[in-house]
């Protein structure tokens, strides 16, 4: 078992480097028929289930890794920023959310991430103020999370780049709902202190820190900063999807002062993992809440990585709906 997983790391390994070299090739990472395809096969090479752990490959692939999620970074910036130009010439932006090739992937991520928050920490969440750090010229995920799980919450959004976020503002401009509910900052998360007292819950985008050394900082500063009880949700990867995004050790996020509360890898077409921890004084693991564990360790003790929340009522109205139809379709007939 142990040869055919080598055999099967070292063929997925030879794959991802080749396409690292194409894309590096290209003379711009702007959307086009030819940088769409090399980041469809890779995303298609990294997303199935893999038996490769990226941070034990040898000095070489490292770096071909680190070099290809710079390119990734890239290549996903300019996407967005496409999509929000051509999305920020309708009169109601929001009405035309789902033109973006990966909208689905928002929705099903942002629903996994309020799933699992309501799940873990403790007595619910009901967040009066929200900051989504790494929010990006198409900040979804906050718009996801105000639309349909916080219907309630005002949402703060840092990108360090200006544009981005001139950008970000422009598809709330005739949303007097969720539009009021947004606004919009241009700043580097390490310049930020009092501010990040005031949030219920912290969100940290997967490229925010792409360098380990650089996240483990990150985190360390809103550890040092958000208030007592509030609620952290990072973005990591697992497996083959390290090719892609940064992996987060949890150990860095009990080290920076949270508590682990939870962590979900995903193993559907939600490419990225989600961490849920919660601020504290005194950290200390203390266990599932509710929920199934299936492993891992951290520095202070048991990590629980979880299984992402139940869609058996999901599962249950489907199968009722295309009964009903099946059933129409018969009196029909």
């Amino acid at each position: 078992m142990a040869a055919q997983n080598n055999k099967e790391v070292d063929a997925l390994v030879e794959k991802i480097t080749g396409l690292h070299a194409a894309i590096a090739k290209l003379p711009s990472l702007n959307p086009s028929p030819d940088v769409d395809a090399l980041f469809t096969e890779l995303v298609t090479a990294c997303v199935p289930p893999s038996p490769v752990d990226v941070t034990k490959l040898g000095p070489g692939a490292q770096e071909m890794r680190e070099g290809l999620i710079r390119l990734c970074s890239e290549a996903e910036g300019k996407l967005e920023a496409h999509y929000s130009d051509m999305l920020a010439a309708f009169d109601n932006p929001l009405d035309h959310l789902g033109m973006f090739p990966y909208y689905s992937n928002y929705i099903n991520l942002s629903k996994l991430e309020y799933e699992l928050l309501a799940r873990y920490v403790p007595g619910g969440i009901a967040p009066a103020r929200v900051a989504f750090i790494g929010s990006g010229p198409l900040p979804f995920s906050s718009f996801v999370l105000a639309a349909r799980h916080l219907p309630d919450t005002m949402f703060d959004n840092y990108d360090l780049c200006g544009a981005a976020n001139d950008r970000a503002s422009k598809l709330f401009r005739a949303d007097t709902d969720v539009g009021a509910r947004m606004s919009f900052h241009t700043a580097d998360v390490a310049d930020l202190a009092g501010e990040l007292a005031k949030y219920d819950v912290v969100f940290l985008a997967a490229l925010v820190g792409m360098a380990a050394e650089d996240k483990a900082k990150v985190i360390a500063h809103l550890g040092a900063h958000m208030a007592d009880g509030a609620a952290l949700v990072v973005r990591s990867a697992h497996g083959a999807r390290g090719f892609l995004y940064p992996i987060v050790d949890p150990q860095d996020i009990t080290l920076g002062g949270f508590e682990v509360l939870a962590v979900c890898h995903p193993d559907d077409d939600v490419v990225n993992s989600v961490i849920i921890a919660q601020k504290s004084k005194d950290v200390h693991v203390s266990g599932l809440h509710s929920g199934r564990a299936v492993g891992g360790q951290s520095a202070r003790g048991t990590v629980p990585v979880v299984s992402p929340p139940c869609r058996f009522g999901e599962m249950v109205a489907e199968v009722t709906q295309k009964r009903e139809e099946f059933a129409n379709a018969e009196v029909a007939f």
